[in-house]
């Protein structure tokens, strides 16, 4: 899906959504019943999505209330005390990005967690956890974010962990590494949002004059707000507009359980969307970006950066990331075929990157690098860039990094879509 057609939907649904509103203002009787959800249809299909997944894996998932606040994240655990070993090696939290939760990593969580304790958490104002009202200050919701996971760690009793987050998941978890670095032991950034610098208009592409028009019509509103005024009609919207999410799980799940997850984070109050409202500027450009701020992690922590060769995200940022911090490990990896849900669209070679992380970190020490396979060849006075993107090899389980083309096709959906 391009921008433009994400627009122009968008736009549409509004249109739709004013009809609503003007309806049940005639009818308020129906405004209650409108919208087709609860937290109990979210667990429902939550439920149905670990299931399906985590056939062979024990986990347990509990609310955990943090003190200070009183808000509770929804929490999944995966450990062994079983084997002492296991048990004992650094945990691995995750943490997902915007209008997500705990189910879309459905397809990791029993790969990564086979030899050591795994936690995924619903961001706070997202999924079952506690959806509280965030400040319209940029720093203020940062820090909101920032605390609620130092909170979390506090109950979980996690002294040190390898932190990943993805897209504004990869923004609070560099938040948090900036603040809290004593207890990250690796910091992994999947396809980062919020890392780049807005750039000047004159190195901007050019945006039609219709297009800027809707985008000032729908500022005002949330990112997804969409979903929820359009009542009935909300679960269509999710199927109409990213039908890809429901190819990304289609392997074990042939039916709409991924859209009704979907729709039910999405459909709730909208308090962490709101935040993420608050955290960015036109099209989704972060007010604080990250990359001025990366370079002042403590220079122990290593990074690894993973982005999709098709996703929006632009992998540059990872390298100029790399080349800030010249002193310290800083590793990009381009996983080749996934979009922005790298983890979704190719989970066994994301498993296997992320695993390689872990085990690094259990050896005290850095990841290898990755093997090297040519797999294009450009001639000398060739303009084609090429890039590294890291894919399985068919004649093995290693993970390969290869050299490819970048006029693959790139997703251009907007920086605030799932």
């Amino acid at each position: 899906m391009d921008v433009i057609s994400y627009l122009k939907g968008y736009f549409m649904a509004l249109l739709h959504a004013f009809g609503v509103i003007f309806c049940s203002a005639v009818y308020p009787s129906s405004w209650f019943s409108w919208r087709p959800t609860s937290m109990a249809k979210l667990a429902q299909a939550e439920r149905k999505i670990l299931q399906a997944f985590l056939r062979k894996t024990t986990y347990d998932t509990k609310y955990v209330t943090l003190p200070n606040t009183h808000h509770r994240l929804w929490t999944l655990t995966v450990d062994h005390k079983d084997n002492e070993v296991n048990n004992k090696k650094v945990p691995l939290v995750m943490v997902h990005g915007m209008g997500g939760g705990i189910g879309l990593w459905a397809q990791n969580l029993g790969p990564l967690s086979e030899n050591r304790p795994l936690y995924a958490f619903d961001v706070l104002g997202f999924g079952r956890s506690s959806r509280p009202q965030f400040s319209s200050k940029p720093e203020k919701t940062e820090q909101q974010f920032v605390e609620s996971i130092e909170e979390w760690r506090k109950e979980m009793d996690i002294k040190e962990m390898i932190l990943l987050g993805h897209s504004l998941g990869a923004y609070i978890s560099g938040a948090y590494s900036l603040k809290y670095p004593d207890r990250v032991k690796h910091l992994v950034l999947v396809d980062a949002w919020g890392f780049p610098e807005k750039p000047p208009e004159d190195q901007q592409r050019p945006i039609p004059m219709w297009i800027k028009v809707i985008a000032t019509i729908i500022k005002p509103f949330n990112p997804l707000a969409v979903l929820r005024v359009a009542g009935p009609f909300g679960p269509g919207l999710v199927r109409r507009f990213r039908p890809d999410l429901q190819d990304k799980f289609a392997d074990t799940l042939d039916d709409d359980t991924i859209f009704d997850y979907i729709y039910h984070c999405n459909a709730q109050s909208p308090s962490g969307e709101t935040a993420f409202k608050n955290l960015n500027t036109s099209f989704g450009w972060a007010k604080n970006p990250m990359i001025h701020r990366l370079p002042d992690l403590k220079k122990e922590v290593p990074v690894t950066l993973v982005y999709g060769s098709k996703s929006w995200v632009d992998s540059n940022t990872g390298y100029h990331i790399k080349y800030l911090r010249n002193e310290s490990f800083v590793e990009v990896a381009v996983v080749r075929g996934a979009g922005h849900h790298v983890y979704a669209d190719k989970p066994n070679p994301f498993n296997k990157l992320i695993q390689r992380v872990c085990e690094a970190v259990d050896n005290n020490t850095n990841p290898k690098p990755l093997k090297f396979r040519e797999s294009f060849k450009a001639s000398s006075d060739s303009s084609t860039h090429m890039s590294k993107t890291i894919s399985e090899s068919k004649s093995s389980k290693n993970l390969v990094t290869e050299e490819t083309l970048d006029d693959e096709e790139i997703e251009t959906v907007p920086a605030q879509v799932l």
